[in-house]
This record gives C-alpha cells, sequence and structure tokens, in this order.
C-alpha cells in the first residue's frame, strides 16, 4: 500500500473510532419497535432521524435477530458523526413490485463522517428478479433495485457488512468523496444477471480493503468521473473481473484518472482485469493513470484486456472507433493460469491509440502451456517476462 493511502485511510480510521469511544449516544431500533421478523422500516426510520439531530455522535443499533425491510433512504446532513451498526439479518421484499421501481433499496446520502459496520447481513433476495432481468435487450424491462447506494457521503467508513444476492448492483458508489470500504463481503451465485460488487461513478479516494467479491458479474466497476481509487487485496470470484468501464456510451461522461489494483487474487472470472470502452462513442473523453500489480489469476479468461471495441448484444449502431483515449497504464507481476490461450489482448482504439502502456513481468499459462499476446493499435514497452506476441 502505498505510503499516502496508508496515511490518509488510517487517519479517517483513527478519527471514526475515536468518536465511538467517546461520548456517543445509542439509538437501538427496538426501542423503537423493532421486532425479529417483522418489518422494521418505520422503527430505522426514526431512529435515524434522531440519531441524525444529534449534536453528539450517535449510533444507530440493529441488533441480532432477522428482520424484514422495505426501500429506505437515509439521509443527511446530520449534526455529528453517525454510526449505523448491524449485526442481524435484513431482508428485502422478494416481490419486485414492493421496491415500486426503486434504483436502490437502502440508500445512505449527504452524510459526512458515516460509519455503517457490523456482522449484518442485507439480503437483497434476488432470485425472482434475475429470473426476469432482460435489461441487456429490452429497453423497456422492469426496473431491479441495487442494495445500496451510497451518495454524496464524505469521508466515511463502511466495514464488515455482507451484501447477499442484490436484484441488481450490490453497491453503487455516486458522488462520494474519501470512501473506505474494509472487509466487505459481497455474494451472490455466478448465475445472477448484472449483480456487480461496487460501482464506483463521479467519486473521488474510494479504497477497497481486504474484501470478498463473488457475483454475477463485474466483481468491482469503475464508471465516469471515478478518480483516485485504490483496490488493495480483494479476492474476486466468480464474476467478469475488476473492470474500467463500460465507458463511451453516454453523453458528457467524465475522464477516469488514477486506479490502483494491487495484491489481489482473481479466481474462475470470465475476465481478469480489463478497461471497455463502446465504439462510436458520442464523447471525446480519457482514461489514465490505471496501474495493475502483483495480481495472480486462477483459471481465469481474457486475464488482461484492453478491449474498445465492447458491444454486447450487438447493440452498437454507429460502428467508428472509440473516442476515449488511454494513456499510462501498467501491468506488473501477474501470474497464475489462464482459461483461455490468450492471456493478454491489447485492442485499442484506430483513431485513438492506447499511449504508454506497461507490461512487465506477466507469466501466466494455459494447461501449462505458454500463453499468447495479442496488440491492436498500441506498442507497450515490454519488460520482463511475457506469453508470447502473434501478429
Amino acid at each position: 500500500m502505498d505510503t499516502k493511502l496508508s496515511i490518509s485511510a488510517f487517519t479517517l480510521f483513527l478519527f471514526l473510532a475515536s468518536y465511538v469511544r467517546a461520548e456517543t449516544k445509542g439509538f437501538d431500533v427496538t426501542k423503537y419497535g423493532a421486532k425479529p421478523n417483522s418489518d422494521i422500516t418505520d422503527a430505522l426510520t426514526n431512529a435515524w432521524k434522531d440519531a441524525c439531530g444529534s449534536t453528539i455522535p450517535s449510533k444507530v443499533m440493529v441488533p441480532k435477530a432477522t428482520y424484514m425491510l422495505k426501500q429506505i433512504d437515509l439521509k443527511g446532513p446530520c449534526k455529528a458523526p453517525i454510526k449505523v451498526q448491524v449485526d442481524g439479518k435484513i431482508l428485502a421484499p422478494k416481490n419486485l413490485k414492493q421496491l415500486n421501481g426503486v434504483d436502490q433499496w437502502v440508500k445512505f446520502r449527504y452524510i459526512n463522517f458515516f460509519t455503517l459496520s457490523g456482522e449484518g447481513t442485507f439480503d437483497g433476495q434476488g432470485e425472482m428478479a434475475w429470473k426476469h432481468n432482460d435489461c441487456g435487450k429490452n429497453k423497456n424491462c422492469d426496473r431491479l433495485s441495487m442494495n445500496f447506494g451510497f451518495a454524496f457521503l464524505n469521508n466515511s467508513i463502511i466495514q464488515d457488512i455482507t451484501s447477499k444476492d442484490s436484484k441488481n448492483f450490490h453497491v453503487n458508489v455516486l458522488g462520494c468523496n474519501n470512501l473506505t470500504f474494509i472487509n466487505m463481503n459481497i455474494n451472490a451465485p455466478s448465475t445472477s444477471l448484472n449483480t456487480d460488487g461496487i460501482h464506483i461513478g463521479r467519486s473521488t479516494q474510494v479504497k477497497i480493503y481486504n474484501s470478498n467479491i463473488g457475483t454475477g458479474d463485474d466483481c468491482i466497476s469503475l464508471g465516469d468521473g471515478s478518480k483516485q481509487i485504490r483496490v488493495i487485496n480483494v479476492t474476486c470470484g466468480p464474476g467478469h473481473g475488476i473492470s474500467v468501464g463500460s465507458l463511451g456510451r453516454y453523453p458528457n461522461e467524465e475522464p477516469v484518472e488514477g486506479l490502483t489494483v494491487k495484491n489481489c487474487t482473481l479466481k474462475n472470472t470470465d475476465n481478469g482485469v480489463r478497461i471497455k470502452t463502446w465504439p462510436g462513442t458520442p464523447i471525446i473523453s480519457s482514461v489514465s493513470k490505471m496501474h495493475f500489480e502483483d495480481i495472480i489469476m486462477v483459471n481465469v479468461s481474457n486475464p488482461i484486456l484492453i478491449d474498445q471495441q465492447y458491444c454486447p448484444w450487438n447493440q452498437c449502431t454507429n460502428q467508428y472507433p472509440s473516442k476515449i483515449k488511454i494513456t499510462d497504464v501498467s501491468f506488473k507481476n501477474i501470474r497464475g493460469t489462464s482459461a483461455t490461450q490468450e492471456a493478454i489482448v491489447l485492442d485499442c482504439s484506430s483513431s485513438e491509440p492506447c499511449e504508454s502502456v506497461e507490461l512487465n513481468d506477466i507469466d501466466l499459462t494455459f494447461n501449462g502451456a505458454i500463453t499468447t499476446a495479442k496488440f491492436a493499435n498500441t506498442k507497450p514497452t515490454i519488460k520482463g517476462k511475457l506469453p508470447k506476441i502473434v501478429a
């Protein structure tokens, strides 16, 4: 972990830990009428309102038990640092109609110095929803709810919580600054459609540490406007890997800058580490300072991939090249096994070729044999060991 990052995260952690040890006012949802095996939406809403209005640090507590929860939107600004400690299991409605088409089941928004922690599990009960997910092909599909929406949080921590079987993305991060995920557990079966683990958009200084993520889509994905993102010691699988993008599908997208993925393990994923942009992009934008280092691949398809012709389900109407410029990208010390012969594919835009791409000490095998590397519209700097380069 780099020194600046570790100091920043450690300082935030100490600050939040200090207010918990100091005078903290507790708000137990059971005092607001919450009971096991019943709906706690009103109890949690009222406990939050009182805690958020406290002028001293506060903590909302959900003790061990199983509860039901409808859609909830917990908003600030709060008058002092606030913590929500969930030790119970919280179940989302199975029936899609009971969530009324909302984007996220549990929202936390507009809060400074917020902590969500505990041994609890948020279970989206998404199996019924996955069976009806045709949004990749049907623009008029039913809207499916994500488990969490974290929006416009500053200096905050999400720690130890489990997100299970979300109907859509597990976690959506939007407009946040200095948000840290520690020891997150995110799980859904490989057959669950569009269940990205953590999706980040238009946020700065988001860190994901020491977490396990297994889903039916990207373990971690970066949308436009993501800057200074750190992914350290994360195990990913099953899923589609760790992805930048997809980018360039919509107008007014912002550049992506500054990603470090380090000391991670990917197991049985459909992709490893990748950058993907759409052809026929309506915008001119950029992706820069992407660094992937010390990564172990275990039976991973497409371990290293830049795909600037990303077009699932043949949705592209304009086939001219991507206008997103990719620069300053490094892949270092990536080892293990590939599930495909082509371990490295760098397929860059013909109109905006990738620049300053480095491949350093890549040791990947396929069924015990040497793998291959293929490049288009880029001339990477090569250092150390590398798969066989093919035309």
